[in-house]
């Protein structure tokens, strides 16, 4: 069998690539000819915890198609999140966590989406249904993105499946979970380094609701004035964005780590959306999204039902 490819989204955060290398070990482990690759910049957070576990980032990959004929998705399945040439290849296998939408394929596939709060949790049992080992600095990679998107095991979609499996990884990888995963949020939210396309596209997603075309961005922040004292340079970063993708909404959200509130800037036609969403008012383009941390649970599911009703 020819070489697969394993992926997850564009715009990669540390689950997908954390995810995508675990993956790629547990499939050589099976004898499997695979390789992990990345589809996106190799975000701060996730560099740390790729250095803190002596770890190499996956190569960057523009396309696929002209380098194997199938592959492995890992942390998404929407279309228009992975690779361009998507429909020029196979896909064999998905391992996702998220919303299931424009998604299909002409021939049978494996298939595992649980509604947890991290692809690594999802692994965690793979390795064990496998009867496989985890090894140690992989073991760090998988913890850290259950870390990362949990928010350290804060956020609405983190499940008692996430708190054990991170526990789990944790005495495996040699670290406490507390201690070292705020550090790593810490280097993630540092944002000072980040010019202004970075950082609308650190973790970036777009999704169909309804007829109308969302593109929703997620930055961590210890103090979010450190984001928004940008605010001028971020709204017009966001239009040429909109006119390019011809997008109805484009929502930057800024997650204060410390607090666990967000503060929305919305910006497009549709920006009402999020007024009617959050039961909110947008002044200068922005509003407090008290007690929202997760795109998955939080925005996604409530704009897409504000969509489908338009």
């Amino acid at each position: 069998m020819s070489k697969v490819l394993i992926f997850g989204h564009k715009n990669p955060d540390t689950d997908t690539i954390c995810s995508a290398i675990a993956y790629a070990d547990l499939k050589k482990q099976l004898g499997e000819d695979v390789e992990a690759v990345r589809l996106g910049s190799v975000s701060g957070e996730t560099q740390f915890a790729l250095d803190k576990f002596g770890v190499k980032a996956p190569r960057l990959v523009e396309t696929v198609a002209n380098e194997v004929k199938s592959v492995i998705l890992v942390d998404h399945n929407e279309r228009q999140q992975s690779v361009s040439d998507i429909d020029q290849v196979t896909v064999l296998e998905v391992i996702d966590h998220h919303r299931i939408a424009n998604f299909e394929t002409s021939a049978p596939l494996y298939y595992r989406a649980e509604p947890v709060g991290c692809t690594a949790t999802i692994l965690n049992k793979l390795y064990k249904e496998n009867g496989k080992s985890i090894p140690k600095d992989i073991a760090g990679l998988m913890l850290s993105a259950i870390i990362s998107d949990s928010l350290l095991f804060k956020s609405p979609t983190c499940t008692a499946q996430d708190v054990a499996a991170a526990r789990e990884l944790a005495e495996i990888a040699g670290v406490n979970a507390e201690s070292y995963g705020l550090d790593m949020l810490k280097a993630g939210a540092d944002l000072s380094d980040k010019t202004i396309a970075q950082l609308i596209s650190l973790d970036a997603k777009e999704f169909q609701m309804g007829s109308a075309k969302v593109e929703i961005a997620q930055v961590n922040a210890v103090d979010v004035n450190d984001v928004l004292s940008k605010q001028a340079e971020i709204e017009d970063a966001l239009t040429n964005i909109i006119n390019e993708k011809g997008l109805d909404l484009f929502l930057f959200v800024v997650t204060d780590i410390l607090n666990n509130d967000s503060i929305g800037l919305a910006i497009g036609r549709a920006a009402d959306a999020v007024e009617q969403a959050y039961n909110v008012k947008l002044q200068n383009n922005q509003a407090v999204l008290k007690g929202v941390v997760s795109r998955k649970s939080q925005i996604v599911p409530i704009l897409t039902d504000i969509f489908n009703k338009r």
